[in-house]
């Protein structure tokens, strides 16, 4: 059941955003991308490692376009409750990161989701949602 890796294809959006039905079809754009991937299954209840990955398209070294990391997370976060898992409050473990897709990449043992959102040639997210270890655990 897990790991499940999906991608969202286009620009994601921040919650600060002031166009609210821009931010609400974003929202609706990842939930039903995320309903089609987990087949109808039941939401997990378990603590879980979410890690979003925005690959963005910007010139290099001019990132004045791309929205801040810790913006894009809370829809996206969001957009998962109920489907993926019962509520993000299971989330122990959280990664986010952009790459500019104009960049060079090496990638090993890529994943076909992965692969897809590279072959698309635009922006894209790539989630991937996996068990956390055990947060009783110090590491």
């Amino acid at each position: 059941m897990l790991p499940i890796e999906l991608i969202v294809i286009g620009k994601p959006i921040s919650h600060q955003t002031k166009d609210k039905a821009r931010l609400r079809d974003w929202r609706e754009k990842v939930r039903q991308r995320a309903i089609a991937c987990w087949n109808g299954k039941a939401p997990l209840g378990d603590y879980l490692k979410v890690i979003i990955t925005h690959y963005y398209d910007a010139p290099l070294g001019d990132e004045s376009g791309v929205p801040d990391s810790d913006n894009i997370v809370k829809p996206v976060r969001d957009a998962l409750n109920g489907v993926i898992y019962v509520d993000d409050y299971q989330i122990t473990d959280f990664i986010s990161r952009r790459r500019n897709l104009n960049a060079s990449f090496r990638v090993k043992g890529m994943s076909t989701a992965l692969a897809e959102g590279f072959c698309q040639g635009e922006e894209f997210l790539h989630i991937r949602i996996e068990a956390a270890p055990d947060p009783s655990e110090l590491s």
